[in-house]
């Protein structure tokens, strides 16, 4: 791989449409949500970890390290973001980039890293994110580890939640995925959306 590139899976979200389950173990034709996420994902990187808060050894099957956020109170995605910076700045200082996508995302697409990376260059853009069907995914994206220090300070001095918020800041390049049959982004927040994304799998 010519960038060398840490995912960060985020599984640290409450869930609570789920009755507060732990996403990363929702079963999806007999296989848990982390499993389908990583099978996509892992060929396209060359490290990849788990942002979750808890118990980590929960996780211990998939032999990945899990990285918590460094900042209380469940503040969101971007802490997962922050946190997975922080962690392949100090452990990979090579990576100068972090993709990362939710756990609940378990149609991500095979060239999702390289058209978003291919997408900064081109643009020459700070930061990428992933759209289908016209609409943003602000959380599956593609952040220079660089901002690390920048992302902290957003978020302890200014109290910033919202991914949009903070990219507002710099130039975001938006990579639009075919959603033909399938929408790659097509995330699973209630039971039901289980049985959709099982019929789903089965038609294509």
């Amino acid at each position: 791989m010519a960038d060398d590139i840490t995912c960060v899976i985020l599984a640290g979200g409450l869930a609570r449409r789920m009755g507060n389950a732990d996403k990363a173990f929702v079963q999806l034709n007999s296989q848990p949500l982390l499993t389908h996420v990583i099978n996509k994902i892992a060929p396209q990187v060359s490290h990849l970890i788990i942002n979750a808060n808890g118990d980590p050894a929960r996780f211990e099957p998939w032999n990945l390290p899990v990285v918590a956020d460094t900042i209380s109170d469940f503040p969101g995605p971007l802490a997962g973001v922050l946190a997975a910076m922080e962690w392949t700045r100090d452990h990979h200082p090579q990576s100068k980039w972090v993709v990362s996508i939710p756990v609940d995302t378990p149609f991500a697409p095979l060239d999702l890293v390289a058209r978003l990376l291919q997408s900064i260059k081109d643009n020459n853009a700070d930061m990428a994110c992933a759209k289908s069907n016209g609409r943003a995914h602000p959380v599956v994206g593609l952040w220079p580890v660089a901002l690390a220090d920048n992302l902290r300070q957003a978020m302890i001095e200014d109290e910033i939640r919202k991914v949009d918020l903070w990219t507002a800041q710099f130039k975001l390049a938006q990579v639009e995925f075919a959603a033909d049959n399938i929408d790659p982004f097509f995330n699973i927040n209630r039971p039901e959306d289980v049985a959709q994304a099982e019929n789903l799998i089965n038609r294509s």
